[in-house]
């Protein structure tokens, strides 16, 4: 049986972020990837968005780790060369209602450290974006967007060029915790068995499902998966957005917004649907609540002129009815297993704060 010292298992932004940074520490990392492609569900099925980290419980992984890798994200595309933009972007009401929740939000955001937001009237928003609508707004100069595969790739060439591989096709199967270490089964055109001394389970939508695999895991710490799923719809032709444009935040996610991509294009979402499996296709007909919602902010929207884009799925570790839950980070004191660590819930902001979510996971790996 082959030995290593690290296998990750899932080649999403955030592994891929945890083997850059076990491997540039020195250590021997193997990446499992079941699908034949690095990032190809969460990470490449999102808005793109360096995320200022406003929203989010003070005191929260996701308001932590978003606020330190905005930072970092930007430092690091620069530096490799990932096609980015610091564009900034409009956090919008559309009644004198909302326009009384905007201060709130900025405390909320100043209380995670987010201090750079001016809260802006509506005159002075339109004048920035002259096809918009609204009452006030909130501009938040640190928001972004990103290529997120070239993120990824950069992310993917740091690991292999200290020494890590990653390994396509190769779906998780069992592992089972020995003395020595944890044994992984994996499956596809080329089975295999590896015995680890460290396993980072950072498989996204699928993690709860491979920490349930495990033999000798304390159940009761494997969250139930709950799977939100998000579609997009593009708008073909002129953008008549330059920046991100937010309606105001609920509970189950950011609203229907728009985001303009490194490309020029325009596009609306994600909207909310919770579903009981893995399934991408846009369906025509949920546009339709999109006009009514993306009217309130854009009234000029034509019925009829957006078009299916791409659909992703959110990795939630909380019911429908329940509050959202935070980033769930677990090590063996947690869960039982010694070399383990299972990370569950990385939905937005994960690609945001991936290089904070692989420093912290290096910091659990090195106290075992």
């Amino acid at each position: 049986m082959d030995q290593v010292e690290c296998v990750v298992i899932g080649a999403g932004v955030v592994g891929l972020a945890i083997a850059r940074e076990l491997a540039i520490s020195g250590r021997e990392v193997i990446v499992l990837e079941k699908e034949p492609l690095i990032g190809s569900e969460t990470s490449s099925r999102n808005s793109e968005v360096i995320h200022a980290g406003i929203y989010y419980p003070t005191g929260s992984l996701k308001a932590k780790y978003c606020v330190e890798g905005k930072k970092f994200l930007y430092r690091y595309c620069a530096e490799k060369g990932v096609a980015h933009a610091n564009c900034g972007k409009l956090i919008v009401a559309t009644s004198v209602d909302q326009n009384d929740k905007l201060p709130a939000i900025r405390r909320k955001a100043a209380e995670n450290g987010v201090d750079d937001l001016e809260e802006w009237p509506a005159e002075r928003a339109i004048e920035m974006e002259p096809a918009l609508f609204c009452t006030g707004a909130l501009w938040s100069p640190s928001t972004g967007i990103i290529d997120s595969h070239g993120l990824m790739l950069a992310y993917q060439g740091d690991a292999e060029d200290h020494g890590a591989f990653i390994v396509l096709n190769t779906p998780f199967e069992r592992a089972r915790a020995l003395a020595e270490g944890i044994v992984i089964e994996a499956g596809g055109e080329a089975p295999m068995e590896l015995l680890a001394r460290t396993v980072i389970n950072s498989a996204g939508l699928f993690a709860p499902d491979v920490a349930g695999r495990i033999e000798g895991i304390d159940r009761n710490t494997v969250p139930n998966a709950y799977f939100c799923k998000g579609s997009y719809y593009t708008l073909p032709g002129r953008s008549p957005f330059s920046r991100p444009i937010y309606p105001m935040p609920h509970k189950d996610g950011l609203g229907v917004h728009v985001t303009v991509d490194l490309g020029g294009q325009c596009k609306f979402g994600p909207d909310i649907e919770w579903v009981d499996g893995i399934d991408y296709e846009v369906e025509a007909s949920r546009a339709d609540v999109f006009y009514d919602a993306v009217r309130r902010y854009w009234p000029a929207i034509e019925d009829g002129s957006l078009e299916r884009g791409y659909s992703g799925i959110r990795p939630k570790i909380a019911p429908k009815e329940a509050p959202a839950a935070d980033f769930l980070i677990q090590g063996p004191k947690d869960h039982g297993v010694s070399g383990l660590v299972n990370l569950f819930g990385m939905e937005s902001p994960g690609l945001t704060g991936s290089a904070a979510i692989a420093g912290d996971v290096r910091k659990i790996v090195d106290a075992l």
